[in-house]
């Protein structure tokens, strides 16, 4: 495996779903705070995505290293692009932003498909 190798599964995972998010745990079983407030606010709206466990996925966990700029996990992908973490997500939820970005995105929540977690 070359060290480009975890950078481009990240790169394929993130434009394979609609709304990607990268936590850690699962969205039924969120494993730090962070990850928990955002599935919460995620759910509260009932927008749906699909959770990637990235400490239980070896070539992620190292990958996200080198592929975000940001300093904790979660991290929310809407139609390959990063839209934040926990903060920002949660205040999008709140301000009816996120529902407006996935209007924009043309990808009504009603649209999406739940694809659990994949660990």
């Amino acid at each position: 495996m070359t060290s480009d190798a975890p950078i481009a599964g990240i790169t394929a995972e993130i434009a394979a779903n609609g709304v990607e998010f990268f936590i850690k745990g699962t969205p039924r079983c969120p494993q730090s705070g962070l990850s928990a407030i955002t599935v919460a606010s995620l759910a509260q709206i009932g927008i749906p995505f699909k959770g990637v466990n990235v400490p239980a996925n070896e070539e992620i966990r190292m990958g996200v290293k080198a592929f975000w700029d940001w300093p904790t996990i979660p991290y929310l992908y809407v139609k390959g692009e990063f839209d934040g973490g926990c903060d920002i997500v949660r205040e999008m939820c709140r301000s009816d932003g996120l529902q407006e970005l996935l209007k924009n995105k043309e990808m009504p929540p009603h649209d999406q498909k739940y694809h659990g977690s994949r660990g």
